[in-house]
């Protein structure tokens, strides 16, 4: 049986990733900052869902928490990080800004590393980030938010780099996520907004694929084409 830990699967894609994986017959482990909302999750599946309240940002903290949540569910073959933040902070309040770089550049590169560590010493294993479209161009309404997404993809990047130096099946899967109907989705003007459940199952069929990168939904590969070629001074007056 086959054991993955959805990181942020409170609410959004986190939560319905892991009622998928539950139906595909995994035991699952999920966290989340409000335990209350994880305690209605296992609820659901007493016997298949284990769950660990923790905020990602706790760095000093999440390492030992994994650890046991690991424990628990009796191994790990999958981690999904769904957790991640970001604000339209059109007048750079640093708080806001700060928000977005604990949670997307260090929580998330401390559990990107600590997964790879535990898979490299298994020699097998798969971790998905999600990160997102936004991350292909810098952009005005939540720098910040922009530019951790960048740094989650060189991120992901580089630990497929050193999977493939070590030859070792350690798959890296790289979720560029356009506008999903979530708290996330706040950018003045968004478009294709595409239903939770929607985004969730494209999701979890690039997982199970083992896709090295996907864009989600499929039809946001356009915009991330157009996104590279288009010349800066055009981009700017957008």
């Amino acid at each position: 049986m086959k054991r993955v830990i959805i990181i942020g699967a409170t609410s959004g894609i986190g939560r319905q990733l892991a009622k998928l994986f539950v139906d595909a017959g995994f035991i699952v482990g999920a966290t989340g900052r409000r335990k209350h909302l994880l305690e209605e999750l296992k609820s659901e599946h007493p016997e298949k869902i284990f769950i660990s309240a923790f905020d990602i940002t706790d760095t000093d903290t999440v390492p030992e928490k994994l650890a046991v949540l690991v424990k628990e569910i009796g191994g790990l073959d999958l981690l999904v990080l769904s957790s991640g933040t970001g604000h339209v902070n059109h007048a750079l309040d640093f708080a806001l800004e700060r928000e977005a770089i604990d949670t997307n550049v260090l929580g998330f590169t401390l559990i990107a590393d600590w997964t790879f560590d535990y898979f490299q010493k298994q020699r097998s294993g798969q971790f998905v980030g999600i990160s997102s479209i936004a991350g292909i161009r810098g952009g005005r309404h939540a720098p910040a938010y922009n530019a951790s997404k960048a740094y989650q993809i060189s991120y992901m990047d580089g630990l497929r780099h050193k999977a493939a130096k070590l030859k070792l099946p350690i798959v890296i899967t790289d979720i560029r996520a356009g506008f999903v109907e979530t708290s996330m989705a706040k950018s003045e003007g968004a478009f294709w907004i595409a239903p939770v459940e929607k985004a969730s199952r494209q999701i979890y069929r690039a997982i199970r694929n083992k896709e090295s990168v996907a864009y989600v939904t499929k039809r946001w590969v356009i915009i991330a084409l157009l996104l590279r070629v288009i010349p800066r001074a055009i981009y700017q007056r957008i």
